[in-house]
């Protein structure tokens, strides 16, 4: 029996993302605009197949072929007479589902590889009584023998991404090690390049290692383009080894983006959009993330669009060294009603920052008023879908520039939705008001978490020309009493001093911050909480935090002593953080379910977080901001690492919790998106029921005008690096 981990329940929870009434309130230009936007987020998308495993975009490719042919309903009496039970062929289509959802044979939300829930020969048996293999026996035959052993293998290194012996990942090459990527990342920054956009592969040459870094780019040609007075590309000796940095990498879906990002500006509202999107499309024609932050640029520029989107190499959580970014894009509809709480929020942001924990040159020197909105998702594409986002990402625009922040609206109101009888590890008098208070104190979170968490904290930094953002003189380490006595240097970012480490200690950070600034009364007010209902509100947003770090053990592989998921791993540091607090703050003990088996309880003392809770966050949060700022990475990972670990010892085992935990866990929800489709000189919307057979459909109607070109193109470029990993 394989374990229930590596595969998706046949009751997963499926629900469609409604936007109907968002995208009725658009102008007809506003629609066309959002049409085409989300044709280029749809096609960007698909390199996340091939930045995920090397038999994603075959399996993707397989599915699309057959469900192309036969609807899910039309092939349910094929599967009966292949002899699939109703159990095997819903299965089936959860399994299709999910490879849809994760874009990719592994879990967006935890990097575990998951495999149908049914015995290999009767898929195949499914796939050969298909109509799509009785028209093209010979393409569907090996189609299905190339990726037919990888689809089910759960070798152990096939369970989880990683690097080198740890897992898969497709960003480097099979035969790379952390000692490899470390040497790239010294390489990249010598020559000021970002990693965000690249892989790295490595060959042998006559006996020495050679590195290739791939950006990800339209245009082929290694050479300066129109618009380039150089270009990055080219070999170079470093260290003593062989770099070559070459263009084309996902050519065919970055000239895909390029083109209806072009499409797209005809319709752009203001002169910021229009030159959003013509940089954004510079950068997917010539690999350039210089091009794609002057796109961000206007982005922040462009205040309070009707139509928000974002589109790019952006969160670097599943490259495991921690600094190349999964292709994503997104394109929303602003929620006027939920956007003006967010507002205020902005509005109170320079009175809330004192209150957090450092000093305050260890904050920003001018806090750069970000656009706050509350949107409901269009169209997300990529690896799965976030309920906020922070963004840009790049550092020195999000000190000196600003970011936006956006909350998901419609992913919210359908993500958290609980069911009293499927909470886990809480006491009964607890779940009634869990349920009733988690959606708002939630929204508390999110709104404090990528406001005040991700956009709060100055980095201190020496430029290239030696010049200081800070006095050396004056500013001291308040964890030391002494002057601070490290920074970072020139092109050094936080992604590439703190590596593997900086995608969850960021969050972890972000997190805190939530937790500590939802104790003010204001903050509370501006979200329409106040009195008893407040205090209601912050206690569960406490309680929300330490029950998802009893669920994050879910997330760690103790085989490879790694972590899967950022936010997973940040939750689990922080319930560690309020365990140490002691005084009965937290409480965690081991018990039998009423069913016999193993179980766990999480207590909060609500009287004890305004003192007990708070200090031990304002000491952790403080020291969290101090080293990162510092770029102190020996002391960040000493605190970071140690606070991680999964231990047997000590009052709790966590090693034994982890088992109870994936005893009792439940899958994540996977949503279905609309699409839009212009008839004549307007754009309709179709939106899909909320099951496996309706996320399916959407997506075999998403590509159907370029389907056979978009899957021979896949198939080209899965075939060319394939033995990079096989």
């Amino acid at each position: 029996m394989v374990d229930s981990q590596y595969y998706l329940p046949n009751d997963i929870g499926v629900s469609a993302l409604d936007c109907t009434e968002a995208f009725r309130l658009l102008s007809n230009k506003e629609k066309m605009y959002s049409h085409y936007l989300s044709r280029a987020a749809w096609h960007g998308g698909l390199a996340v197949l091939l930045q995920t495993s090397p038999e994603s975009a075959k399996i993707f490719v397989l599915l699309q072929k057959i469900f192309r042919k036969q609807t899910p309903a039309q092939l349910e009496q094929v599967a009966t007479a292949a002899g699939l039970s109703p159990e095997e062929y819903q299965a089936f289509l959860v399994y299709a589902a999910g490879l849809y959802a994760n874009m990719g044979n592994y879990k967006s939300f935890g990097d575990t590889k998951f495999i149908p829930n049914l015995p290999k020969d009767k898929l195949k048996a499914l796939v050969k009584a298909s109509q799509a293999f009785q028209d093209q026996p010979a393409e569907m035959e090996a189609l299905w023998e190339s990726c037919s052993c990888l689809l089910f293998s759960l070798e152990d290194r096939q369970k989880q991404l990683g690097l080198g012996d740890k897992g898969i990942t497709t960003y480097f090459s099979g035969n790379c090690s952390l000692e490899d990527a470390e040497l790239a990342q010294r390489f990249l920054d010598s020559k000021k390049l970002s990693a965000y956009n690249t892989r790295l592969f490595k060959r042998e040459k006559e006996g020495k290692a050679c590195y290739e870094v791939r950006l990800a780019s339209a245009v082929q040609k290694d050479c300066a383009e129109e618009g380039e007075c150089e270009t990055s590309c080219g070999s170079f000796n470093f260290e003593d080894k062989e770099f070559t940095v070459k263009r084309g990498d996902y050519a065919p879906l970055m000239e895909k983006v390029s083109f209806y990002l072009q499409k797209a500006q005809a319709y752009a509202a203001n002169e910021n959009q229009r030159k959003m999107l013509e940089e954004y499309a510079r950068s997917f024609t010539l690999g350039s993330v210089d091009a794609h932050k002057e796109g961000s640029r206007y982005w922040i520029k462009d205040k309070g669009p009707i139509v928000e989107s974002y589109i790019g190499f952006i969160e670097s959580y599943r490259d495991p060294f921690g600094s190349r970014g999964e292709f994503e894009g997104f394109i929303a509809v602003v929620n006027k009603a939920m956007s003006e709480r967010f507002a205020k929020l902005v509005s109170s942001a320079e009175v809330l920052l004192p209150e957090l924990p450092w000093p305050k040159e260890f904050e920003k020197d001018t806090f750069l008023k970000p656009d706050f909105t509350s949107l409901d998702v269009l169209t997300f594409a990529g690896s799965g879908i976030p309920a906020g986002i922070n963004i840009p990402n790049y550092d020195d625009i999000r000190q000196s520039e600003g970011f936006k922040n956006v909350s998901l609206g419609n992913v919210l109101s359908v993500a958290y939705a609980t069911q009293k009888e499927k909470l886990t590890f809480l006491q009964e008098g607890d779940k009634d008001l869990f349920i009733k208070w988690k959606g708002p104190s939630f929204e508390v979170q999110v709104g404090l978490h990528e406001l005040l968490g991700h956009g709060s904290g100055k980095l201190l930094v020496q430029d290239d020309e030696g010049k200081f953002n800070f006095d050396k003189s004056k500013v001291n380490n308040p964890e030391t009493g002494e002057p601070v006595t490290s920074w970072y240097r020139g092109s050094e970012t936080w992604d590439s001093k703190f590596s593997t480490i900086a995608s969850s200690y960021e969050e972890c950070r972000a997190e805190c911050v939530g937790l500590y600034l939802c104790l003010i009364k204001k903050v509370l007010s501006i979200f329409g909480n106040e009195g008893q209902d407040a205090e209601d509100v912050v206690y569960i947003n406490w309680l929300s935090m330490v029950r998802a770090g009893l669920l994050g053990l879910e997330f760690y592989t103790p085989e490879s002593k790694s972590w899967r998921q950022a936010h997973m791993q940040a939750r689990f540091v922080i319930l560690r953080v309020l365990l140490e607090a002691g005084e009965g703050l937290v409480g965690l003990e081991e018990l039998t379910g009423p069913d016999g088996k193993p179980d766990a309880q999480i207590t909060l003392d609500r009287s004890k977080i305004h003192t007990v809770g708070k200090d031990a966050i304002h000491r952790f949060l403080c020291k969290l901001q101090v080293l990162k700022a510092t770029a102190d990475v020996e002391g960040g990972r000493a605190l970071y690492e140690g606070y991680s670990t999964v231990n047997e010892g000590g009052p709790h085992n966590f090693m034994r919790l982890r088992e109870t935990v994936l005893l009792r866990k439940e899958d994540r929800k996977m949503f279905v998106q609309a699409n839009t489709n212009i008839n004549g000189d307007s754009v309709e919307l179709k939106e899909y029921e909320g099951s496996a057979a309706g996320l399916i459909c959407s997506f075999t109607e998403r590509f159907q005008d370029d389907a056979e070109k978009l899957e021979a193109d896949l198939l080209a470029l899965c075939k060319k690096d394939f033995p990079c990993w096989c």
